[in-house]
């Protein structure tokens, strides 16, 4: 596969120690316009008849998700699904999160800050975000990357490093504090979803706890992270949803977000399996870095053209304003974006 338009950031840490290590990281090789223009071909997802779920606002619903397509004439957005179960955040909610590992200043704003100035950042960003769209409330979140790809196989060769527990009871905590959302983030290295989630069963019975997996640094090939991009197939990535539906189903739980972050076509394979529950709310969060008419091509490709249910954007502080960039995207540009993004994640 040919990387074009990749820059390389330090992404992994080896515990406490904090050696970090480069990994890959980039986006589509050809700007276009994401912005409302001419139609693309028809769609090709496959319409799921909805089931009116108790305590949803089937209309509001509707209205709201007609809203997040933006005009769009493809039939691509909104995607067609169930309806969510009662207390379901997107998309009448904006979710914002900072992102990042409490051990590394070089992972995202979470642990490059201390806590008081990140959180006071974040509701700078959360005034913004509600300025620009005072019709979708946004809602905190701390997105904590639980388990991190490694350089170095480790004792049983899996190429990932867990983090200890109690960092999520602080990121528990830190979410209560400002009424928000907590995130686990999971990079298997050589290690699986199946292997890597049921440790964080016990937090996920959380109502205000959710999960996130990314798929550049499951290894497939058995190379380690960090020399080729990962990839999750829909396979994989049911098993997460038929999981966290799980948990949501025994123990009366609203609908749980799953983040799934892409920049590259292989990231996610055979997207039209993705399966579409009640119990979860699938976003692909556009995960790529550069200037912005590098994003908008990614967008396009992977997000726009491949909808699976709810779109996400990723902005990185620093390596969006790399030489030759046109700035960072605000709050009111991304509003024309195809379809609007309801998961806002920085790092």
């Amino acid at each position: 596969m040919k990387l074009i338009h990749f820059l390389v950031w330090p992404a992994i840490i080896f515990g406490w120690a904090c050696n970090d290590v480069p990994s890959v990281s980039g986006q589509a090789d050809a700007p276009t316009d994401v912005l409302k223009d001419s139609a693309p071909a028809a769609s090709d997802t496959t319409p799921v008849q909805p089931k009116r779920q108790v305590g949803i606002d089937t209309a509001l619903f509707n209205k709201k998700m007609a809203w997040m397509a933006n005009g769009d004439s493809s039939g691509r957005w909104p995607v067609k699904a169930p309806y969510p179960l009662e207390g379901a955040l997107l998309p009448f909610k904006r979710v914002v999160a900072f992102y990042g590992n409490l051990y590394s200043k070089r992972m995202g704003i979470l642990g490059e800050l201390p806590k008081k100035e990140m959180l006071q950042k974040l509701q700078t960003e959360l005034k913004k975000w509600k300025e620009a769209d005072p019709e979708t409330p946004p809602i905190a979140a701390l997105h904590y990357i639980g388990v991190t790809a490694q350089g170095l196989p480790g004792k049983d060769g899996k190429y990932r490093l867990r983090m200890p527990l109690h960092q999520l009871d602080t990121i528990q905590n830190w979410a209560d504090e400002i009424e928000g959302l907590a995130f686990v983030d999971v990079q298997v290295g050589l290690s699986s979803l199946q292997e890597e989630l049921p440790r964080f069963k016990p937090y996920l019975k959380s109502p205000t706890f959710h999960l996130g997996i990314d798929p550049e640094f499951s290894m497939k090939d058995g190379r380690k992270p960090g020399s080729a991009i990962g990839s999750f197939s829909a396979d994989d990535i049911n098993y997460a949803i038929g999981f966290l539906a799980d948990i949501v189903r025994e123990h009366h739980l609203p609908p749980k977000i799953l983040v799934i972050h892409r920049f590259t076509n292989d990231m996610v394979q055979h997207y039209k399996a993705i399966r579409k529950v009640p119990e979860v709310q699938v976003v692909i969060d556009m995960d790529g870095w550069g200037g912005k008419a590098l994003k908008a091509a990614t967008w396009r490709r992977y997000i726009y053209e491949q909808p699976v249910q709810f779109a996400g954007f990723k902005i990185f502080y620093k390596n969006d304003l790399k030489k030759g960039s046109s700035g960072l995207y605000a709050p009111g540009e991304l509003m024309k974006f195809q379809p609007i993004p309801l998961y806002i994640q920085y790092q």
